[in-house]
């Protein structure tokens, strides 16, 4: 795993993030129990140790400069991401990581037991069955659906301040000319590779109408 902990350190540093050498063991840890839970499980198309490092570990946490809020919700979370990086390297705020996966919530709550995340909680639920008694300061998706789908389906979890961040890929006219609330697009590059990636940051959605 050294090759692994130089590409997260390197990393790290590239997005001048202040991690701990104990936070860099959790997220080196997490890499190892998904190389060995998706064997059976199928969590990611991804074998590659290094490759997770970067395109999972690194590609999560290129939006915590980003995060808003205390409370968190990470919808189709998959196999923890961006969540569980998220929640490592922010231990002060209180994330929600939910799925409609099975399987994959049983991962992502091993992953918690076992990396002893106290600010993690994992729903296994499909996202318009879920009505939590509190709202969240912010909705969090990564690769989940069509920008207006989302803020279909994520809008009744928001807080009436709340905003929706959308981990997306570049070439989203077409999905942001649908959206008339208060948007803004935010370029992010994950370091040590070429991937280009932006976060869509919609203001209080629940009050935006999808055209």
């Amino acid at each position: 795993m050294e090759d692994c902990r130089k590409i997260l350190v390197s990393g790290i540093a590239s997005l001048n993030l202040n991690v701990t050498d104990q936070q860099v063991d959790q997220l080196l840890s997490f890499i190892k129990l998904i190389e060995k839970w998706n064997k059976a499980y199928n969590l990611t198309a991804i074998r590659d140790r290094e490759e997770m490092a970067r395109l999972h570990i690194l590609d999560s946490l290129t939006i915590v400069p980003h995060i808003e809020g205390k409370r968190i919700i990470d919808i189709g979370t998959g196999a923890g991401l961006p969540g569980i990086p998220l929640a490592i390297c922010l231990p002060e705020v209180g994330f929600t990581l939910l799925d409609s996966n099975a399987k994959k919530t049983r991962f992502v709550q091993q992953v918690v037991l076992e990396l002893k995340l106290k600010n993690v909680e994992v729903l296994h639920s499909r996202v318009e069955n879920y009505h939590p008694e509190q709202t969240y300061d912010a909705v969090l998706t990564r690769a989940f659906a069509s920008l207006p789908d989302i803020v279909k389906l994520t809008a009744h979890l928001l807080s009436k301040e709340g905003v929706l961040l959308a981990m997306k890929g570049q070439s989203l006219d077409a999905e942001l000319a649908e959206i008339t609330a208060k948007k803004s697009v935010i370029s992010v590059s994950v370091p040590g590779t070429d991937v280009e990636r932006c976060l869509v940051r919609i203001q209080s959605p629940e009050q935006a109408e999808v055209s």
